[in-house]
């Protein structure tokens, strides 16, 4: 009697589903150019802030407009990271919400590596840096700060680096970013809320019900007629976000609420699942412009000028503990952790790496997470206040740091990556011409 020949084991960073491909491809083109500006905004904030006209920069920065009896008289550095940075963590709740309900996420075999990854690449970071800080009850505050991967940033330097890059590489570090996004709101929650007003946070609720019943209920209204949203959802946001604050809780996290708030299908009315992009997906691409082309970069503008104070004050940032914490663990904590845990649930589960795939694609793409720019801003304010307190400049002079050496050593290991995938695909446009063959997966990457 034959025996039964064992299954093949399951691969993981394969091609995935065509539509998801399509779908993620998009987003990462709208990245890349919010990455750019976000890169050129944070460069022109570093250069003013270190010029003869420093002092007009932080006037503005620290000019407070906004009404003080509601508690809303706030400087125009925190309307940007509580306020616009609101619009990026909706898209953020999108995302997460569409990918865990109907992506390729929503298969647990293909979500609990990228997951588990995501989990390596934040836990060995936040290890990392509270050792090197651990004797400073001050700065170990900060553990927090390189546990983020800046998806804009990162895309921004894959898409100059790797045209060539197989599209799982690209789903690969998106999921990372979603999974790195999922664990710093969890974090930023948790860990940075100091007092809770129980009022404010029970009203919260209100708004928010009223926007998810509205929402699910009309949500052909909203999918056919775009300025729906503007004047119906968008002051029930603004108040759930305005008691949010009032609450204690960083206000950004309305945003998520919000954005797990809006459906991923079609009703029935509109045709179900099977019809086409829901209201989530209508609403990601409505609303991603407003956050990669303004939010993001105007909340960098802010958030990264940083006086550096000549060579005296490099020399003291770089030998801080906190800013020799974030490097090391941005540059070295992220792509070992991300890589490590990639190897063990490989090790220790079925799956195995896809074979068009090696294990120094998977480095390249670990150092590419170490970009922690957006969010590593707002922790680093979080935890030492948002003012010109030593930690919090010398934060942020770590967070450039990092990102610009992550990204330059994920481009020394993609680029040859990129060449060798090149040669590849000519081969295989050359035999497929030969052949007559149409070169599908030309047409599918």
């Amino acid at each position: 009697m034959a025996s039964t020949p064992p299954k093949p084991s399951p691969s993981f960073l394969g091609r995935g589903s065509y539509s998801e491909a399509v779908r993620i491809g998009d987003i990462l083109r709208k990245e890349t150019v919010g990455g750019l500006l976000l890169v050129a905004a944070a460069v022109i904030a570093v250069i003013w802030a270190n010029s003869p006209a420093s002092d007009a920069y932080f006037a503005i920065r620290d000019l407070r407009v906004g009404y003080e009896p509601w508690h809303l008289e706030l400087s125009l550095g925190a309307w940007a990271s509580d306020g616009l940075l609101a619009i990026f963590f909706f898209l953020v709740g999108l995302e997460l919400k569409r990918e865990f309900v109907a992506g390729d996420l929503s298969q647990f075999s293909k979500a609990v590596i990228p997951v588990a990854a995501a989990a390596g690449g934040v836990i060995v970071p936040a290890l990392i840096y509270a050792a090197i800080n651990l004797n400073d009850p001050e700065a170990i505050r900060g553990w927090a700060i390189p546990t983020a991967t800046d998806i804009a940033f990162a895309v921004a330097v894959l898409a100059i680096i790797g045209s060539h890059l197989p599209s799982a590489l690209r789903i690969f570090l998106l999921t990372l970013a979603v999974g790195d996004d999922l664990l710093a709101i969890t974090i930023i929650a948790v860990f940075y809320t100091n007092q809770i007003a129980l009022l404010p946070l029970v009203l919260f609720l209100l708004p928010v019900a009223v926007y998810a019943f509205v929402a699910y209920r009309y949500r052909r209204f909203f999918r056919l007629h775009p300025s729906a949203a503007w004047l119906i959802l968008l002051p029930l946001g603004v108040l759930a976000w305005g008691l949010l604050h009032a609450s204690g809780v960083h206000a950004t996290i309305a945003g998520v609420v919000l954005g797990f708030a809006v459906p991923v299908f079609r009703s029935a009315a509109g045709g179900g699942p099977a019809a086409g992009p829901g209201l989530a997906e209508t609403f990601e691409r409505r609303f991603r412009p407003i956050s990669a082309g303004f939010a993001v970069p105007v909340f960098a503008f802010f958030a990264a000028g940083v006086s550096i104070g000549g060579w005296g004050g490099l020399t003291s940032a770089l030998t801080d503990p906190v800013t020799i914490g974030i490097i090391v663990a941005l540059v070295l904590g992220k792509p070992i952790g991300i890589v490590a845990t990639t190897w063990l649930m490989s090790r220790f589960t079925r799956a195995r790496l896809d074979t068009s795939l090696a294990w120094i694609d998977l480095i390249g793409i670990g150092l590419l997470a170490g970009i922690g720019f957006t969010v590593s801003l707002l922790v680093a304010e979080l935890s030492f206040g948002l003012g010109g307190a030593m930690q919090n400049d010398h934060a942020k002079v770590g967070i450039l740091l990092a990102s610009v050496l992550a990204a330059v050593l994920a481009s020394v290991v993609l680029v040859s990556r990129n060449r060798r995938y090149r040669r590849i695909e000519e081969d295989e446009r050359a035999d497929a011409d030969s052949d007559g063959i149409p070169d599908v997966y030309q047409r599918e990457s």
